[in-house]
């Protein structure tokens, strides 16, 4: 099935592209709340809803290029070279994936953690410095996925 963005994408693509435009800006904003305005259910609920947004987008976009596959879509461009390691697209993928898997369950983990070692009502405590430190870096993975 054809993405709604105009491009040979499909949909399933499409929608991870659309996501992943959405989740970064918002996380970020997330991240801004609990550190400057000390909104730590808003960072806690931004967070679970981007997870969720993002894990539907990804289901998706897995089941349509296990279905449809991708290559035809690609074949068209003039940077994919059939059968060879080196052109550009497959060092991309492979470089995106680098990233793109690890930081489902780093992301995942940060979550689950805070879930678990946050105080109730939500406040600063023990798990304070190590959520900080993995939140960070699953941002900064997120981001560069």
């Amino acid at each position: 099935m054809d993405g709604f963005l105009g491009t040979r994408a499909s949909l399933g693509t499409d929608v991870v592209v659309v996501a992943m435009v959405i989740v970064v800006p918002v996380m970020l904003a997330s991240i801004a709340l609990v550190r400057f305005r000390g909104a730590y259910r808003a960072h806690r609920a931004v967070q679970i809803g981007l997870a969720i947004a993002l894990l539907i987008g990804i289901v998706i976009f897995e089941v349509d290029i296990r279905l449809n596959g991708w290559v035809h879509r690609a074949e068209a461009s003039r940077f994919y070279v059939a059968g060879r390691w080196n052109d550009l697209i497959e060092y991309s993928l492979a470089l995106h994936l680098c990233f793109a898997i690890p930081v489902i369950f780093l992301w995942g983990l940060v979550i689950v953690r805070a879930l678990r070692k946050f105080p109730r009502p939500l406040a600063p405590g023990e798990h304070s410095r190590s959520h900080r430190f993995w939140g960070r870096l699953a941002a900064v993975w997120m981001a560069i996925t």
